[in-house]
């Protein structure tokens, strides 16, 4: 397959460009101590995986991936004004998307950049002449990692697809093969990367031991390893690590960026070069009177009726922005804003509709861990172990105890339940869809799911151009 990059261009663009990336996104140590062409190999070796990191930032995920992960749900609705389409937004929104959809091009392209960025850093770490093993096999571990995060967003999204260096060039691989590839570079950066704590303050952000345990329990929960998926969450529970923050709306203020709750997140500053995700905030801030962004991703009536069924208030006003209040930081919402709710969790007081957004973006986080492990024990039949988990998520915003055991109500309880602390997230549309519910979701929120079509993301036409041999997914 002829992805669009070019990989000697892209070892020798990583090596030029990629020094001024890492001066801003993540710190290095200098080390005036080692050989003159030791420093060298460790400088292009930050380099190479920094810039990996830095691909998190691009402005995809501020504008298209809102539109393959949440717009396209039933949690959110396209937004902005009603002549204003924001390319495929729309058609995103009422799935009816087709194969020259800007939004699943752009994460398309930008996931195998990504990985051909990961793995330029993983082969010449590999080959290079560094003298400090410790930092050669965490740098590796760095790169893995977000290599295997760049595979598991890609094969959710369209299934099979060509694996770098492995599969033939003109073939899509088994996604169970995508998946087994994703879980060996997870379980190397499990045994390459430090523990959260223990990493210098400088290099919070970067890749932990805990964040590729949290990661292998996620892909094992989409493959439907049960026991797997416990067991890594268990890792990640265990550790010591990390726990809730006791206030759920402080989650997404700048104080608590790489807290208790972190396990990964994207690094930003507010400033350029380090910019965080381009516009992220911007792009899903309050339209019009009092407004300061371009209005798109707004939470549906859906999602607001959810929340209301659970009677979960506090998860509720720390997701949405509703006309005419006034946000945690004095901001006042006028009543005139063009939309009738606006997403709470890009909100950046700082840096509010600047384009170099200063919002670090939660990728894991620890209730997430704890709903895995009671999904994950819920299926093997532990209902006291899923109900516990359940319990320390549910128990932070003040709503009842659940005592049901019985499984597909214990099921549906947990289901909801990530909806509703994980939303906004970017993981809605897939939850959905891997568990089974995508069709009458979006019967119910006015939608027409295509069973056999809509499952996968079509192969973007364009590559399809280049690599017309590479088969398109069904339905498409």
């Amino acid at each position: 397959m002829k992805i669009k990059y070019n990989k000697s261009l892209l070892l020798l663009a990583a090596i030029v460009t990629l020094v001024a990336c890492s001066e801003d996104y993540l710190d290095v140590d200098s080390r005036e101590d080692i050989s003159q062409e030791d420093s060298e190999q460790t400088l292009k070796g930050e380099n190479f995986v920094t810039g990996v990191y830095g691909m998190l930032t691009d402005f995809s995920y501020a504008f298209s991936y809102l539109g393959v992960t949440e717009i396209i749900s039933d949690n959110a609705d396209k937004g902005s004004s009603p002549t204003d389409s924001g390319a495929d937004k729309e058609a995103l929104d009422n799935l009816q998307h087709t194969t020259s959809a800007g939004s699943v091009r752009a994460m398309w392209e930008l996931w195998y950049k990504s990985l051909g960025r990961a793995t330029s850093s993983i082969e010449f770490l590999e080959t290079s002449s560094m003298e400090n093993a410790a930092l050669k096999n965490r740098l590796i571990g760095e790169a893995k990692f977000l290599r295997a995060l760049n595979y598991f967003w890609l094969v959710r999204s369209f299934g099979d697809v060509t694996i770098q260096g492995v599969s033939e060039p003109s073939e899509r691989a088994p996604k169970e093969e995508v998946y087994a590839y994703i879980e060996q570079d997870l379980k190397d950066a499990i045994d390459a990367l430090p523990k959260k704590s223990e990493y210098a303050s400088k290099d919070l952000g970067r890749a932990t031991k805990g964040a590729a345990q949290a990661l292998l329990s996620k892909v094992f929960l989409y493959e439907e390893k049960w026991d797997e998926a416990q067991t890594y969450a268990e890792m990640v529970i265990n550790s010591g690590e990390y726990s809730l923050e006791p206030n759920y709306e402080d989650i997404w203020r700048v104080y608590t960026e790489n807290g208790v709750e972190s396990i990964f997140e994207v690094q930003a500053r507010g400033e350029s070069i380090a910019h965080g995700v381009q516009q992220y905030s911007q792009t899903q801030g309050a339209r019009g009177t009092s407004g300061w962004g371009w209005g798109f991703n707004t939470p549906s009536q859906n999602l607001v009726d959810a929340f209301d069924a659970e009677g979960d208030e506090i998860r509720k006003n720390a997701t949405i922005i509703f006309p005419g209040e006034t946000l945690w930081d004095g901001r006042e919402v006028s009543a005139s804003v063009e939309n009738a709710a606006y997403n709470e969790k890009a909100y950046s007081s700082a840096n509010a509709g600047a384009s170099d957004t200063d919002k670090n973006i939660r990728i894991i986080r620890y209730a997430e861990v704890l709903l895995i492990h009671a999904e994950a024990a819920n299926e093997q039949g532990n209902a006291s172990a899923a109900l516990a988990s359940l319990k320390k998520v549910r128990d932070r915003v003040n709503l009842p105890e659940y005592t049901n055991t019985d499984q597909t109500a214990l099921r549906m309880k947990i289901w909801n339940e990530r909806r509703l602390e994980l939303a906004f997230e970017h993981d809605r549309w897939f939850d959905l869809l891997r568990t089974g519910q995508a069709k009458d979701a979006m019967a119910e929120d006015g939608k027409t799911f295509i069973t056999g079509k809509h499952e996968l993301f079509p192969i973007p036409n364009d590559q399809l151009i280049q690599t017309p041999e590479i088969p398109q997914n069904p339905g498409w």
